[in-house]
């Protein structure tokens, strides 16, 4: 058996070998692997792509939103656009800008199967510092006029 270090240091593993950290790994810094946070616009866009899919109830987004959007969401979720069968709506791509310090702008590419929908909804980050959506809309797919074929 083959030993590495003095007797008594470091930790022994399975095989009984004992293991002794070199110098200059217990002078350098432990290193956390760095976790990505999610933005907000990720976070609000899968909220809304759950409730206009037919997910989750539209009640889910009361405290997530504020002014009209509510009443704006409920009229949208009526209509389940985003409802398909078959394959479920996923969140393909998110874009935004920041008109100014607390407001964003969002876009999101919203495909299902081979269909790609577009949804667009605002934040504004309120007094408690909690992100809430103030305006949702959906792009509406084009219709083929008779004329044009």
């Amino acid at each position: 058996m083959r030993r590495t270090g003095a007797p008594g240091r470091g930790s022994g593993n399975a095989a009984g070998a004992v293991v002794v950290p070199r110098a200059a790994d217990r002078d350098r810094p432990t290193r956390r692997p760095v976790v990505p946070q999610p933005r907000p616009t990720d976070r609000f866009a899968e909220l809304l792509l759950a409730v206009l899919s037919g997910q989750r109830p539209v009640h889910a987004m009361l405290r997530h939103t504020a002014g009209p959007a509510y009443d704006e969401l409920i009229r949208l979720a009526e209509r389940g656009p985003l409802r398909t069968r078959g394959t479920r709506p996923v969140v393909r791509d998110i874009g935004y800008f920041e008109p100014r310090e607390g407001a964003i702008e969002a876009f999101a590419r919203i495909g299902a199967g081979d269909r790609l929908r577009a949804m667009a909804f605002r934040l504004e980050r309120g007094r408690d510092l909690r992100w809430r959506c103030t305006a949702v809309e959906l792009g509406v797919p084009r219709q083929r006029r008779a004329d044009a074929r």
